[in-house]
C-alpha cells in the first residue's frame, strides 16, 4: 500500500515530527500508544518501537517495528512484527517549500482471524488503513500549523 501526503512545509520539519515516534499519539488520531523499546544508534538505526492503533473497526492492531535504514531527512525504513508483519518505508521530498511524504507499507496480518477474513475483507481493511493514514497526514499538518495540500 502506498500513502502520499503533500504539505506546505519544509521536509526537515516533517522529518523531525515523524522521526519522534513516541509523539505520534499526541497528533495522529488512531495511534493509541507508542513507546521506544530500544534507542538504536545516533541515526536511530537499530531503534525499536511498539505502536498500538485503533480505528473505527472493533479491533486494535499492535506491532513492533525495527528501524533498519535512515538517511535523514530523506528516508527511514524498517521491519514490522506483531499483528502485521512485513516492511515499511518513509520517503520525504521537497520542492519550493512544499514537501511530499510517501509511506510504502508491505505487510501481512499474523492474527488467524485477520488472515482468514483477508480474502473477503481486504477492501474494508484497506479503507481503514487509508482512513488512519489520512488522519496521520491531517494530524501532521495540524501539529506543524501548515496546510495539507493533498492526503491520499
Amino acid at each position: 500500500m502506498l500513502t502520499t501526503w503533500i504539505l506546505a512545509a519544509p521536509r526537515q520539519a516533517l522529518w523531525d515530527v515523524l522521526a519522534d515516534v513516541r509523539s505520534w499519539p499526541q497528533w495522529w488520531r488512531g495511534v493509541e500508544a507508542a513507546s521506544e523499546l530500544e534507542a538504536g544508534d545516533e541515526r536511530r538505526v537499530g531503534s525499536r518501537y511498539r505502536v498500538r492503533w485503533h480505528g473505527r473497526l472493533p479491533y486494535r492492531v499492535e506491532l513492533e517495528f525495527a528501524v533498519e535504514t535512515v538517511r535523514e531527512p530523506l528516508l527511514m525504513a524498517g521491519r514490522s512484527d506483531g499483528d502485521l508483519a512485513g516492511s515499511g518505508t518513509w520517503r520525504l521530498f521537497e520542492h519550493g517549500g512544499v514537501s511530499a511524504v510517501t509511506y510504502e507499507w508491505d505487510v501481512r496480518p499474523t492474527r488467524a482471524w485477520m488472515r482468514a477474513l483477508t480474502p473477503v475483507a481486504r477492501p474494508v481493511f484497506r479503507a481503514e488503513h487509508d482512513r488512519l493514514m489520512r488522519a496521520g497526514g491531517d494530524g501532521l499538518a495540524r501539529q506543524l500549523g501548515v496546510r495539507a495540500i493533498a492526503l491520499g
